[in-house]
């Protein structure tokens, strides 16, 4: 809602109509002197009687009529006698019921609550109330009160009711007193308060730029952002560089702050070729156990030396395939030391020797179980070799344990099966797969599948390339292009791609084609008529189901953010017979094809019969109803129903286009990309190469011949501060060390 839209309204609560105590959501009559109005939203524990001031704005309901949508709630105790009674009798304060209450004003008229809150010893003149009563009806006051002064001292600086509902639940009565010492508390991850918005208090608190909890906020800050470029860690060299950019501190306050971080182990710090690394505890964590886990399992799976030669040439009769020596070598490895990476680019029969993998574990009686990343990536792999596929958060599954969501496979709970493969590895982030290794029992196998030239993961991390790149871990890389994929000019160009050279863009009668545009309007231009008619017209397509356009970049004219709303303007524009819905970005509408952009392990599906939750990071789908009047839209993903609520829109994206980042994982069967202009950062090989990959069926490449050379000359790998592989070389030393000892 933008503030212009706003509404202020002011009155009594005269009946509560639900609540809902885990996130302060209410629904309640609000009598206002003329009529009672229906509010509702995450007000926090408001009872009847109470006066409140409240901020938002009207909205229709299909089924209860008109609503008031509340978005700040400023509260105001009840005044008359008449209202403290009808406050008192609700049951507001435990221990105190219609009696009492009629009881307590008659004695105390409008001075009631005040001598509830201030002098509850003279509620012993009131008839029924002894001196334990009045010692029970003491510790809620301090509860009701704490609660409410809480919420209306944060509410000067729109911070949201739930944010005060999870600070009482950790601090209770004495959150003021911790908010008022330390506003930067709020960052803590129970609570999860932007940083900018202590800022605010702090600011009105007057606390010093150079306060050691400013600046211990402030560097996690800074850590937990640049967890979204990627990196695990950062140089502590570069830390201080941003920390003194964004906190305007010495570098003495720095190491002073950070030195007390250090010894509190809320921020670790680890040593990579005579080099400070700060990390973040749980990331720290993360890759010293996945580094660990690995040099277990690297001695417990030694090479049996088994001879699989027989079991292999039996495998290609029944299958009517003769395998090359690299993926002999392939398969003999993932059945002799059960823990492997293969890997390779397109069409070097990385999937024919999963197949055969998979197949042979099976015929000794191994229960063998595929995952990956995303739901596509999962479905993808599944369709390729036969075998069900499960994506790793739905193999892990999610459950409540101590009140927060966790996965339900761990040490103690570990996954029932022999041998795990994961595919589409390059996507998978630090603490996912530290989750995914927890969850493995100590004897399971071990099968992990990519292709390292391709992006690296969504989420920070870069696992698979600092697996191999560490040299600890056996590898075998697939690199021959059988004689089926070289008449795929998106094989053989990716190839050309990733080593170097620069695509054939001459061909006219293949799957690869590249279309020349004067710059960026040009360039729009031929998207647009690729994406609605020429395609579409040529092959008997639907746009939204068949073509991707994927962009190096969200802003500029090529976009994904202007892409796709010059998409949907001409593909499914406004019309009265539409309902639609706005998000901060996007306006959504019926038929729209969306993207989920956050991993969000609450939202609730139904796919048939089968329930289920949580929608992830990549997942496209498409939009099935606006319930304007209720603020829902119901979103199909691939045959998982979900319904999302106004809150949760701002997870969502158009997806006509979308990112190359985002497409990781996915192929799609047309796909077009506009590489004309740009930021240099983001034109690399890697990039492009993962572009290419994506299309199944056909790939058009629209924009500038120099653009795309200088993409394939510049091999800057996307950087990410990691310290994963220094762990690794590491741990394997020791290891090996450990053996030469005994």
């Amino acid at each position: 809602m933008k503030n212009e839209e706003f509404v202020h309204i002011e009155g009594t609560v005269e009946n509560i109509l639900y609540k809902n105590v885990s996130n302060g959501y209410i629904v309640l009559d609000l009598d206002m002197g003329t009529a009672l109005t229906t509010v509702v939203g995450e007000l926090g524990d408001i009872e009847e009687g109470e006066e409140l001031c409240l901020t938002g704005q009207y909205i229709t309901h299909s089924k209860f009529g008109v609503q008031f949508k509340a978005v700040i709630c400023e509260r105001k105790l009840p005044e008359t006698a008449y209202a403290i009674q009808k406050y008192l009798s609700s049951g507001a304060i435990k221990g105190i019921g219609p009696t009492i209450a009629k009881r307590i004003v008659d004695e105390f008229g409008e001075r009631s609550l005040m001598i509830l809150e201030k002098s509850p010893d003279e509620l012993i003149k009131v008839k029924g109330i002894t001196l334990k009563k009045i010692d029970e009806i003491s510790q809620e006051l301090r509860r009701i009160f704490g609660i409410r002064k809480l919420m209306n001292y944060l509410s000067q600086y729109n911070i949201s009711p739930s944010s005060s509902v999870r600070a009482w639940k950790k601090w209770g009565q004495f959150s003021l007193d911790i908010i008022n010492e330390n506003p930067y508390s709020l960052c803590d991850d129970e609570i999860e308060l932007d940083f900018f918005k202590a800022e605010e208090i702090a600011q009105k608190l007057e606390i010093s730029d150079n306060d050691k909890n400013r600046i211990k906020a402030g560097m996690r800050y800074i850590l937990s952002e640049n967890l979204f470029s990627g990196h695990t860690c950062l140089p502590t060299d570069k830390l201080l560089q941003k920390s003194k950019e964004i906190l305007g501190i010495s570098e003495e306050d720095f190491y002073k702050t950070l030195e007390q971080e250090y010894l509190e182990e809320n921020l670790i710090e680890y040593m990579k070729n005579n080099r400070s690394f700060t990390f973040l505890r749980d990331y720290y964590i993360a890759e010293s156990y996945i580094s660990g886990r690995m040099a277990v399992m690297q001695s417990f799976f030694l090479d049996s030396k088994t001879d699989f030669e027989k079991m292999i040439s039996e495998e290609e009769k029944n299958k009517n395939i003769t395998y090359d020596d690299v993926q002999k070598k392939a398969i003999s490895l993932a059945l002799s030391k059960g823990f492997i990476i293969l890997t390779g680019g397109p069409g070097t029969g990385k999937t024919t020797t999963l197949k055969a993998i998979i197949s042979l574990y099976e015929r000794q009686g191994k229960r063998v179980m595929l995952a990956a990343p995303t739901g596509r990536a999962a479905k993808r792999i599944s369709d390729l070799t036969g075998y069900e596929a499960k994506t790793i958060h739905r193999l892990l599954e999610m459950g409540y344990s101590d009140g927060q969501l966790r996965f339900i496979h761990n040490e103690n709970n570990p996954i029932e099966c022999d041998v795990l493969i994961v595919d589409e590895m390059s996507m998978v982030d630090t603490l996912l797969f530290e989750a995914f290794l927890r969850a493995m029992k100590l004897n399971c196998r071990l099968i992990m599948v990519g292709d390292s030239d391709q992006l690296p993961s969504v989420g920070a991390g870069n696992i698979l390339k600092d697996l191999i790149d560490s040299g600890t871990m056996t590898v075998v890389k697939l690199e021959k292009i059988f004689r089926q994929a070289q008449q795929s000019c998106i094989v053989t160009n990716a190839h050309k791609i990733v080593s170097g050279e620069m695509p054939d863009l001459s061909q006219k009668n293949n799957d690869f084609f590249f279309l020349k545009a004067t710059d960026e309007e040009d360039a729009i231009h031929i998207i647009l008529q690729l994406y609605l008619n020429r395609l579409p017209k040529a092959y008997n397509i639907s746009p939204a189901e068949d073509i991707q356009i994927l962009s190096p970049s969200r802003k500029g004219k090529s976009g994904v953010v202007e892409l796709n709303r010059l998409i949907q303007m001409q593909i499914n524009p406004p019309s009265s017979q539409k309902s639609e819905i706005k998000s901060m970005l996007y306006t959504f509408r019926e038929k729209d094809k969306v993207m989920q952009i956050k991993n969000n392990y609450d939202i609730v599906w139904t796919k048939g019969d089968e329930p289920g939750t949580g929608v992830f990071n990549g997942d496209i789908g498409t939009i099935l109803f606006v319930k304007k009047t209720e603020g829902t839209v119901v979103i199909d993903f691939e045959g998982r129903i979900a319904e999302y609520s106004t809150e949760l829109l701002n997870q969502l994206e158009l997806a006509y286009a979308v990112t190359v980042h985002k497409s990781q994982g996915s192929e799609f069967p047309y796909v077009i990309i506009p590489i004309i202009d740009g930021f240099d950062k983001l034109y690399f090989r890697n990039l492009l190469y993962t572009a290419v990959t994506r299309a199944k069926q056909m790939i058009i490449i629209v924009g500038s011949e120099d653009r795309i050379r200088y993409m394939v000359e510049n091999n800057r790998k996307t950087l990410r501060y990691t310290c994963l592989k220094s762990f690794l070389k590491t741990e394997l030393k020791n290891e090996q060390a450990d053996e030469n000892n005994n």
